[in-house]
């Protein structure tokens, strides 16, 4: 059981990776340095698991309930844990949701399971139903992930007004909407209910534009290696020192450039590739010109001060 009661997820919440040994098996001692990383940032709120950036759609159950194991073995005690629940069928969603609670994580991150793809857009009942099996199998606050509309796994704004009064235990969304006039108008009407759901922004390529619509967070796999700018930035927009803000988001902007340019399905491998840039992960990386790529953009962010001699890459 978590030992956070009534948490509520807003503010700086990384996205871990998940280091894998040649034959794809979890390099636990690997993760574990990885997750001290991460937690060594002041300013985070909690941190995200079994989810985009942990490849958990490469992960058995069992991988996924290890992952959460060796998370709270390592970091559990210090800062609340948001588990991902990634499942096609709402059964085993619900499968998920009891093993993440009993294992001690604090909150649900639940995306949408790919059936709705196929035209559930015109059928919402569908997704209310899934999100209520999460919420019958646990008494964690759930986070629903927003996609794009394009990709027929987004919910319309009236779909989420549905689902955050069906399902109370809904207390943010994590939007991916790739939207800006979306977006705000989901910050403006989800952030203004009677019951506060907050929108935590994922738009890590236009992190500043998201942030100063009013987002009460951001949740986002590149904070597994900017962590600490993020934190800053998030913290100059809430003082309103835009100053601060857009220079920070100057020495974001190439990391964002490099990490999400396409094709997009690499960017954790590019994540990964600028932890071993920085000292933080000592494998040889498979691309030596991503390699280059990523140190040039991370010498660009003023991040070399944390990196090792170029041999070392």
């Amino acid at each position: 059981m978590s030992k956070w009661k009534n948490f509520e997820p807003q503010g700086v919440i990384p996205a871990c990776l998940l280091p894998f040994k040649s034959d794809l098996s979890i390099d636990d001692a690997a993760y574990r340095k990885h997750l001290r990383d991460v937690v060594a940032v002041a300013g985070l709120s909690a941190v995200t698991i079994n989810a985009h950036s942990t490849e958990v759609a490469s992960c058995t159950f069992d991988e996924q309930a290890r992952v959460l194991d060796i998370t709270m073995d390592e970091i559990g005690d210090g800062i609340p844990i948001v588990h991902g629940v990634y499942a096609d069928g709402s059964l085993e969603a619900a499968r998920i949701a009891r093993m993440a609670e009993r294992g001690g994580a604090s909150c649900l991150l639940a995306f949408p399971p790919g059936p709705l793809a196929l035209g559930a857009l015109a059928k919402p009942e569908m997704a209310i139903a899934h999100f209520k099996a999460i919420a019958d199998a646990s008494s964690l606050p759930i986070i629903c992930f927003q996609y794009p509309l394009a990709s027929g796994l987004g919910y319309s704004v009236d779909t989420l007004l549905r689902l955050v009064e069906e399902v109370p235990s809904i207390k943010a969304i994590k939007d991916w909407c790739n939207s800006v006039m979306q977006h705000e108008r989901q910050i403006r009407i989800l952030q203004n209910l009677p019951r506060r759901v907050n929108v935590l922004t994922t738009h890590s390529s236009w992190l500043l534009s998201s942030l100063v619509l009013g987002c009460n967070g951001l949740l986002s796999g590149s904070g597994s290696v900017i962590a600490d700018l993020q934190v800053a930035l998030w913290q100059a927009v809430q003082q309103n020192d835009l100053a601060r803000a857009r220079a920070l988001n100057d020495r974001i902007f190439p990391i964002a450039h490099a990490f999400y340019a396409d094709p997009f399905v690499d960017m954790h491998n590019r994540m990964k590739e600028a932890l071993v840039i920085l000292g933080q992960d000592r494998r040889v990386a498979a691309y030596q010109g991503r390699i280059r790529q990523a140190r040039y953009c991370l010498q660009r962010a003023g991040a070399d001060q944390r990196m090792p001699d170029s041999g070392s890459a």
